[in-house]
């Protein structure tokens, strides 16, 4: 399988499978069906849908680098990592947050809380990373740059998101601007912590990080600190993905 071929079947596939499942969703609801959450058919549909780019992820990764799957799950549990990257990922969890902390949006009603979202997240958010950042983007940079891959990323993992908030029923309620936005800048912290770790864990780690916080903040934040925020966020990134390659070439 070559390179062109890998991208193309992973994006076929992991957009494929949750456009059908949203159309499942369609015809169930159509039906008078209830699919959310709370039903099996909901939670059945959310999996099917939410573990695609995870499935075609592993699948096409395993053979494009002639690969394993016992070496996936040995990278997606590698939790034995370098201080400072660790540290990395808690300089850009702290970036990001920062006008939610300042504004006092940040709730957490109980120690244990963040916990549990937090092993919910790993399962139901930081899977995904299997998909695009283990694979899809660190192929993309074969041959492009880092801004370009991470732009066609976003584009990609965008739609994506959109599908699979149409699944669990939340489409209608997302405010789509400052969702992008949040979405843009995460794309660029996940890219730059695996461009620099070449680490599946700690990507998986940020990312159910996110979303666990994410729920337990408010959506209403200084929108100009936010967006001063971001623009830092995508500067740190771009800064040290390309001191990673740099050094990578030497």
């Amino acid at each position: 399988m070559n390179r062109k071929q890998a991208l193309s079947f992973y994006l076929a596939g992991t957009l494929g499978q949750i456009l059908l499942v949203s159309l499942l969703v369609w015809l169930l609801r159509a039906g008078e069906v209830r699919v959310d959450y709370g039903t099996p058919i909901g939670l059945f549909t959310l999996m099917l849908g939410g573990l695609s780019s995870a499935i075609w992820g592993g699948y096409v990764s395993i053979r494009y680098h002639h690969s394993s799957f016992k070496q996936l799950v040995r990278d997606f549990f590698q939790v034995k990592q370098a201080p400072l990257n660790y540290l990395l990922v808690l300089i850009f969890i702290g970036l990001d947050f920062l006008p939610l902390v300042l504004s006092g949006k940040m709730i957490i009603p109980t120690w244990y809380l963040p916990i549990i979202l937090f092993v919910k997240a790993l399962v139901f958010g930081g899977i995904e990373e299997i998909g695009w950042r283990y694979f899809f983007q660190p192929t993309l940079q074969e041959k492009l740059t880092y801004i370009v891959s991470t732009l066609c990323t976003f584009v990609a993992w965008s739609l994506w998101h959109l599908l699979y908030f149409y699944i669990d029923g939340s489409l209608a309620m997302v405010k789509l601007l400052p969702f992008l936005l949040g979405l843009f800048s995460n794309c660029f912290i996940l890219s730059a912590i695996y461009t620099k770790t070449r680490s599946l864990w700690l990507c998986v780690m940020t990312h159910a990080l996110i979303n666990s916080l994410s729920q337990l903040s408010s959506t209403e934040e200084n929108l100009g600190l936010s967006l001063v925020i971001k623009v830092l966020i995508i500067l740190l990134a771009m800064r040290i993905a390309s001191s990673s390659m740099e050094k990578a070439k030497s």
